[in-house]
This record gives C-alpha cells, structure tokens and sequence, in this order.
C-alpha cells in the first residue's frame, strides 16, 4: 500500500457534487485513489507540502491533435481560416513518419501536464509512411497521462471532392480493420483506466456517410466512444448544406451520432435546434476557444449549451491552430469569450474551471475523474499562489483570475508527473533537442 498526503493546502476546490471549497486542509492519496479531505489528516507515507497553494482535480483535455506541435506558426497558414490553413498544412503532415508522431506528440504531452492536465484526448486522423496510433500511446506512457486517443481516418481526397489531398486518405476497409485493431490492442474499459480508445473519422468533408455510419455501428460493437469534428465555422455549415442537404447536427443524427458514448470538436455554429438534439441525447462538445479565435471561427455558444444541459468539457486542440497548448489558458480563455459574447456575468471563473475539470471528464465518460473526493482517482494539480502572479489576490480559488497558469506538482494516479514545475516523468531537455531536430529537417 502507498499513501501520499499533500498537507496545508492553502484551499482545495474539489468540484465534488456539492462543490465543497476547503480551506487550509489536507488530501490524502492511497493506491492512486483520493482516500480522504479534511483537516489533521496523518500518513505513514510520503507528505507533501502545500502551504500557501490551491489544489484542484487534474485539469482534462476533450480535443487535441498532438501530431501537430512540430507545425507552430507555419507561413502561409498564419491568418487562414479553417479550410485555408488545412491546405497549407496538408502537405507537410505529409511528410511525417513514426518519429515525427512520437516526438510531436512527446512534446504536446509535456506541455499540457505542466499546464495541469492529467487526462487527455488524442484525435490522430492521418497516418503517412507507415504512421500509427501506436506511435501517441508509446508517447503518452512515457510522459504519464491518462490517454483517450482516437483512431481517425480520412477517406475522400481531393479527386473525389474532399478538402485533403489524396496522398493522406486511406481506403475504408482498411480503416475499419485498424479500428478494430487498435481498439483489440490497447482499450482498458475498467476502472481507473490508463488509456482508453474511440473511434473517429476526422470530419463530414474528408470521410463518407458511409464510413461515418459503419464506424458508429463498430464503435457500439466494442463499446468505444465516437469522436469527430462538427460545425466549425461558416463553412463547414455551407459545406452540410450544399452536399447533404441539412444542418452538421441532422447529418450526426441521421448516421447515428449523437448519445453519451460521443463527442464532437468546436461546435462553433451550432443552432437552437441542434442545442437541444444534443441535450437531450445527452451528446457531448469539446469546446476549443483559443484554436476557435485563431482561425476565426467564431465564439461557440457554451452558455447557451450549458444552460440546456449540454456536456460541455474543454480542449486546447492542435498546436498548428492554437499555437499553445495550455489547458489552464483555455480555460480563462472560456471564461473571457463567454463574458464578450453574453455579458459581464456570463461565466465565473469557478464554473470555467468546471468545465476543465469535471466537465472534461463527464464529456469523455469517465466518472470517475475530474473531481476530488473518496474513492475517485488521484488525478491532482497542485497551484504555487503565492508567487507574482497570484499577488494581491483575494480569492485563492479563482485561479483563471490570479493565478499562475502553470502547475508546480502534478499527480496522475498518485504519481508525480511535475514536481517543482518541473517535468519528472521524462527527460524534458532530450525532448525538445529531437522536437528541434526534426522540425529542422521538416523546414529544410
């Protein structure tokens, strides 16, 4: 048996069902699961010190493209909107093979845990000279994340009408049986899960109904979530329109994808009517603000879906529209569109932090995260207030208002993955020297 117990936290936000707020008290840690709160509390194992820190649930990621942290800042794609900067992306990503899958992905995966992440999602959609979903999972053991990566796939080219060129779409028998495979391979349904698998052809403009709708029936087949994006801009909607003759959220509905076992990216455009399809089957959205800003898509209605009972959780998305990927940003970014779009009131920090932490967890089904209470697992961020970027502040909890946007211990399952604000998992350094070495060779 192994116990942690961080002591003297400044205040524990524990986003339990009442949303208790503790205040100079104690969590303890046993075998990777959150065993108690309070105060006084005592251990024969290890303690860590949290004097003057705010300690929350691991912040949870709903939508990244991790291969992409090697295309930061591209030329030519700096200030296109979505369907541009695709273009201008697509042949690049190309170029990638194994190492450059597993260093990006490296790279992405440190990033988000020294931003307080525990838990991630992964949408991998292409797979160039000899690329595989293998290459993430090997990546995300390394740095020591709970990982929800998806098998993506692209299956119409540019010769039949689809946005991506035909060098990077893949045959749909053959997309199939690697969905299978890797969902065979690597999906842990259980409890406390490391890494669980879903499905999720990339978008309605680069797959066909058909794929759509035999992934859906593949997917309730092995009991894996559905993932893919939908309605991110004006035109993606034109696009619905034009080639199925309906709205992005009637094309889900038709192909059987909406209920709890599915997630769609952005939802920037989403109508009164699709609002509450997807509350009523309980559907859920990763909302991507940052990412959203950058190509200019829009402000997705996040109010609006919250008030209707919509499963809303947060996602940093790829390093190529984002241009960071920093969950806690995200987060305060949430909260700032929200508050532009609908008023002053519109969102608190402490609901936007829900959003980060349990609503990411309840939008990848995993009841058994995002919160801090007895029996749920020990995903912890452990936030330094007491520095500068806290100073001054006189409500600890709100973090996405004074607060450091960096983490200085990080625990997944109780182990430490920062400690000090630094990455101890893995050799951070070595990681970026190779992220730096291949972008070089992908530049030249």
């Amino acid at each position: 048996m192994s116990e942690l117990l961080v002591r003297n936290a400044q205040s524990i936000l524990t986003m339990d069902s009442a949303r208790p707020e503790l205040a100079d008290a104690d969590l303890l840690i046993r075998d990777g699961v959150v065993a108690a709160l309070g105060r006084g509390l005592t251990t024969g194992g290890t303690i860590l010190d949290a004097r003057g820190c705010l300690v929350t649930p691991g912040l949870v990621n709903t939508h990244h493209h991790l291969y992409q942290t090697l295309t930061r800042a591209v030329p030519g794609g700096q200030d296109a909107l979505l369907f541009g900067w695709l273009r201008t992306l697509y042949p690049v990503w190309a170029r990638f093979g194994p190492e450059e899958m597993r260093a990006s992905a490296r790279v992405g995966l440190a990033e988000l845990a020294l931003s307080g992440c525990t838990m991630t999602s992964d949408h991998l959609y292409l797979f160039p000279n000899g690329s595989r979903l293998d290459d993430t999972i090997e990546a995300a053991a390394e740095i020591g994340l709970r990982f929800h990566p998806t098998r993506g796939a692209m299956s119409i080219g540019e010769s039949a009408g689809g946005l991506p060129p035909d060098s990077l779409v893949e045959d749909e028998a053959a997309i199939l049986k690697d969905m299978a495979r890797v969902v065979d391979a690597f999906h842990d349904p259980g409890e406390g899960s490391m890494l669980r698998v879903g499905l999720a052809p990339c978008s309605p403009f680069s797959v066909s109904r058909e794929l759509m709708r035999d992934t859906a029936l593949l997917a309730r087949e092995k009991g894996v979530m559905l993932h893919t994006h939908l309605a991110e801009n004006d035109e993606d909607i034109a696009y619905s329109l034009a080639k199925f003759g309906c709205r992005p959220g009637q094309y889900a509905e038709d192909l059987g994808w909406t209920g709890d076992d599915v997630w769609h990216a952005h939802c920037v455009k989403l109508d009164g009517a699709e609002i509450d399809l997807f509350a009523r089957s309980r559907t859920g959205v990763a909302h991507c603000p940052c990412s959203n800003c950058r190509l200019g898509s829009g402000i997705a209605p996040v109010r609006r879906m919250r008030d209707r009972g919509v499963k809303v959780g947060l996602g940093v998305d790829g390093s190529a529209s984002n241009d960071a990927g920093n969950l806690v940003a995200e987060a305060r970014q949430t909260m700032l569109l929200q508050r532009v779009a609908q008023g002053a009131d519109a969102m608190s920090a402490r609901e936007a932090l829900e959003i980060a932490t349990r609503g990411g967890a309840l939008v990848l089904g995993r009841a058994d995260c995002g919160m801090l209470a007895p029996g749920k697992r020990a995903d912890i961020a452990v936030w330094d207030i007491s520095g500068i970027e806290s100073a001054g502040s006189w409500d600890p909890a709100a973090l996405l208002l004074a607060g450091p946007t960096r983490v200085r211990d990080l625990f997944v399952e109780g182990r430490a993955v920062v400690a000090g604000g630094r990455l101890v998992s893995a050799d951070l350094g070595a990681i970026l020297a190779d992220q730096a070495r291949i972008v070089r060779r992908l530049m030249a």
